[in-house]
């Protein structure tokens, strides 16, 4: 895991708010909020939108202590409003790309904390061009990536599931 500074996200809010005394953070990765994040993660709405398999307990605690937490190439962040974990966001290099995911509990659905939190992350995250590819199904996904500047590139599959790969590329006037 990277080491990176915690982030305050309680500027400026969409028309939806987590709440106005609840700020939403970006903070390093605890053992409790894998608990949390093993939660999300199975929640059925929320693999019927990402159409990403659940991980088995034992698979999703490895995964994350060994690929994610223990990979210096992953930056990686729990998302958390009113210090409670929401969620997380990670970026990490494949195939020679850089690629970003995030995973939002239910609860967090909707309140604009997927857009502060992203918002943030991308200020963390230098490398550009950086790639996403969001479940085509998950239109809220895509809407936020296309939010913050990711532009559609085209579709990928992923097993028989369309995705769309989406491309946040050099800000404006830079090289």
């Amino acid at each position: 895991m990277t080491d990176r500074p915690e982030a305050d996200l309680t500027g400026e809010r969409e028309s939806v708010t987590p709440a106005p005394d609840l700020p939403v953070r970006l903070r390093a990765v605890t053992d409790q909020d894998l608990e949390a994040l093993f939660a999300y993660e199975h929640d059925p709405e929320a693999v019927r939108r990402s159409r990403f398999t659940p991980r088995p307990r034992e698979a999703f605690f490895r995964h994350w202590r060994e690929r994610v937490l223990g990979n210096p190439d992953c930056l990686v962040r729990t998302v958390t409003v009113g210090g409670e974990a929401a969620g997380s966001v990670v970026s990490w290099t494949q195939d020679g790309r850089r690629f970003i995911g995030y995973w939002l509990g239910r609860p967090y659905w909707g309140r604009g904390v997927g857009t502060q939190a992203l918002g943030r992350f991308l200020e963390l995250e230098p490398v550009r061009p950086l790639y996403a590819d969001p479940f085509s199904g998950n239109t809220a996904s895509v809407r936020l990536l296309e939010r913050h500047g990711f532009r559609r590139t085209g579709t990928v599959r992923h097993g028989t599931d369309e995705h769309v790969m989406l491309v946040l590329a050099e800000p404006s006037g830079e090289s």
